[in-house]
């Protein structure tokens, strides 16, 4: 099959809840609609951000078929699925239920309970839940700091070789640029390297990174948009300025407990996606009231996505 190049800003969505925690599918247009108002080319849903690892497989579906519903007819916008999960026969399932959707590709990261005892075997498990739908791009993805599988990417590449026809790339959320400028460079720069770092984008451009999934790409695209433009036209001091301010928002997620301070900057921006679930914890009121201020003194007004 003939594979794409994705590029530009790439969304890792939040999943929106209920009160009653239950999935908001009705927000999920109006999510797709913001994206695309703030120059997004993709979303790659139930990823890390996207709770996908606290969704059950219905839950997974119903958010694949909301996205699906949500941006049919709408080429230009790229829906990916993690199918990821300890049981790849869920995997397959849900592999196979979004390309009958009709979205555009999948994606899977390593099982993190029983893990890969080594890369023959990861590369074993791509293939397992690739070849079940090999008419659509599949994408590794690859987050060690979760799954607790820390093998190269170069490692898997060669190992998977030329087994795998439909594998398209690799979302990378890693900080290894050795290792990921390899993979740009595998084999004539065959594969779609997807960078999935937010804090790091500006040496990931250095290296040669066309496109980027990111989780504060929800909320603040127009700073990653400045970036990636002075960066373009030579003016590293001002990029090194928009990376800095990246930082410098993205550390107040770990003063605020991690990964549902970004729900709190979506709150902020008026598309409210609930809080996450269990076992992640959310900021108490009070310190969402103290969280707003460190925001303003960011100027956050000036980059968030609008």
């Amino acid at each position: 099959m003939r594979l794409q190049r994705l590029e530009g800003l790439i969304a890792a969505p939040f999943t929106p809840l209920n009160t009653d925690g239950s999935i908001n599918v009705i927000l999920i247009r109006e999510y797709y609609v913001f994206l695309k108002r703030n120059g997004l080319t993709g979303a790659f849903i139930c990823g890390s951000t996207g709770e996908g690892a606290s969704l059950s497989l219905a839950e997974k579906k119903q958010v694949a078929a909301a996205w699906a519903e949500a941006t049919r007819g709408d080429q230009s916008f790229k829906v990916m699925l993690l199918v990821s999960g300890n049981s790849l026969a869920e995997g397959v399932e849900l592999a196979r239920y979004a390309r009958d959707l009709g979205l555009y590709g999948i994606s899977l990261a390593a099982p993190s309970y029983f893990k890969p005892a080594d890369i023959g075997t990861l590369a074993a498990v791509c293939r397992e839940v690739a070849s079940a739908v090999g008419d659509m791009p599949f994408y590794y993805y690859h987050i060690p700091v979760l799954t607790g599988v820390p093998f190269t990417m170069y490692e898997l590449l060669t190992a998977i070789g030329d087994t795998i026809p439909n594998f398209a790339g690799i979302k990378y959320t890693h900080e290894d640029f050795m290792d990921f400028l390899s993979c740009l460079h595998f084999k004539d720069s065959r594969y779609d390297m997807l960078w999935g770092r937010d804090e790091n984008m500006l040496p990931a451009l250095a290296v040669g990174a066309r496109g980027a999934v990111g989780s504060t790409f929800n909320y603040a695209a127009p700073l990653y948009k400045q970036l990636i433009s002075a960066y373009e036209r030579g003016d590293m001091a001002c990029a090194r300025i928009w990376q800095q301010r990246s930082i410098d928002m993205i550390r107040l997620l770990g003063k605020y407990g991690g990964i549902a301070t970004g729900k709190a900057y979506m709150k902020l921006i008026g598309l409210d996606c609930g809080v996450f679930r269990l076992p992640v914890k959310n900021m108490s009121d009070a310190q969402f009231e103290h969280f707003k201020k460190d925001v303003s003194a960011l100027d956050f007004d000036a980059f968030k996505s609008k």
